[in-house]
């Protein structure tokens, strides 16, 4: 009989007691390891992806979440880039955050320490497996994986080389790092609902995935939400750099939340400048859906619909607004961005500072693109997630994301006496 959910929790929940004890140096062997043997186990890896491909193929899946679940020799190795990355990273767990002295003597030290068990449910994208349990070893936490049905083998396949490291180790669990091989709804809801047992759950997936965890998870969560990013280009940007920074947004990886997905323009560059970056993007591919303005001074533009302002589309479809000004455009973010990453091209510094002040959103790109918004880009070796909203976490969430601050008074046998 197989394990169930809360069969699997409750070991993570076990483990994570030893996990957390854990010094730097044994956490950092043991991700050594593990990234040696995802190297050796090229092969293997690829040939389970090479099942998940061939069925998200037949099945009729989109290029795009293809390419996301796709395993290449590159990506492999970038796998294992990440993990050392992380091993080179400092140790988060038993940092000091803060602190003083009372009046009376007693000293408090604000202290990291790990969550305990940290859960992810992830879709499409397989280097997930090796990403989080990588984050949550080092930040001395037990991880639960439950990826998606369309890259369940090559999920098994991870999920089983870093296990066989973990078995031939003597002072860490094996129960560690644990995959639910169960992919049906039901065990998604039985893990949302684990109260006592998963102290962070973090949804990576499209919007049916979200509202899923809104409308039943019962253990805390930090939401890794849609990414509706935009770049306004200003009345001031330069106009090359612009179009570079638009054409990265949107080209270079369709696919991924960084991606833009909307491109706002000055209304004084409608003409100068939106038609040559239109006919650059349209050239490699994009379908523009552009407003009144935009289909005016570029009329191969299809008509933009009320729902594509709010659209996160993961493919080569850009929408397109001329706006008034920087206020218009602040405005327009507002009400349909998502709050993950968000750009501005200008060369007057004065606007570029207040859109960074102003605008609402866990990552703010000056003169830069979006496609930034990651946690291996921002040093962090990679995320665990984008979180889209306030507390815990925002923006890119990395090994510091992965403890709290725990209050350690120290005394001299002081007493309170009011």
């Amino acid at each position: 009989m197989s394990d169930t959910v809360l069969d699997i929790c409750r070991r993570a929940r076990a483990a994570s007691l030893t996990v957390r004890e854990l010094t730097t140096e044994v956490k950092n062997r043991v991700l050594t390891e593990m990234a040696d043997a995802l190297d050796r186990s090229g092969e293997r890896l690829k040939a389970a992806n090479a099942l998940d491909v061939e069925a998200a193929r037949e099945a009729g899946t989109s290029a795009t979440l293809v390419d996301r679940l796709t395993l290449t020799d590159k990506r492999i190795a970038g796998m294992t880039t990440a993990i050392r990355t992380i091993i080179d990273l400092p140790d988060p767990v038993g940092s000091l955050t803060g602190g003083q002295t009372r009046p009376n003597g007693i000293q408090i030290h604000q202290v990291r320490e790990p969550l305990g068990v940290v859960a992810v449910i992830y879709e499409a994208r397989p280097n997930v497996t090796a990403d989080v349990a990588a984050l949550c070893l080092k930040s001395g936490n037990a991880a639960v994986l439950r990826g998606s049905s369309i890259a369940r083998h090559t999920n098994a396949a991870i999920a089983e080389v870093l296990g066989e490291v973990l078995r031939r180790q003597a002072d860490v669990p094996d129960d560690a790092v644990q995959l639910i091989r169960d992919t049906s709804r039901e065990a998604a809801l039985e893990l949302l609902r684990a109260d006592g047992l998963v102290d962070l759950l973090v949804p990576r997936g499209g919007p049916d995935l979200i509202n899923t965890v809104k409308e039943n998870a019962t253990v805390p969560t930090v939401i890794d939400g849609d990414g509706n990013c935009h770049v306004y280009v200003d009345a001031t940007a330069d106009h090359a750099m612009a179009t570079d920074i638009v054409v990265n947004g949107k080209t270079s990886r369709p696919s991924v939340c960084n991606a833009v997905e909307t491109l706002l323009v000055h209304q004084d560059l409608a003409e100068s400048w939106l038609p040559k970056v239109l006919d650059t993007l349209h050239g490699l591919g994009v379908e523009v859906r552009g407003d009144a303005r935009t289909r005016e001074v570029w009329p191969t533009a299809v008509e933009a619909q009320a729902g594509d302002w709010e659209t996160e589309y993961l493919d080569m479809v850009l929408a397109v607004r001329v706006v008034a000004d920087l206020d218009e455009a602040l405005a327009h973010i507002d009400r349909y961005g998502t709050r993950n990453a968000e750009a501005i091209v200008a060369q007057d510094i004065t606007t570029a500072r207040r859109f960074a002040r102003a605008v609402d959103s866990g990552s703010v790109f000056v003169n830069t693109s979006t496609r930034f918004s990651d946690g291996g880009e921002f040093g962090y070796g990679v995320e665990i997630g984008v979180s889209t909203q306030k507390l815990h976490a925002r923006g890119p969430m990395g090994l510091e994301s992965l403890t709290c601050v725990k209050n350690v008074v120290w005394g001299s046998g002081q007493i309170r006496v009011i």
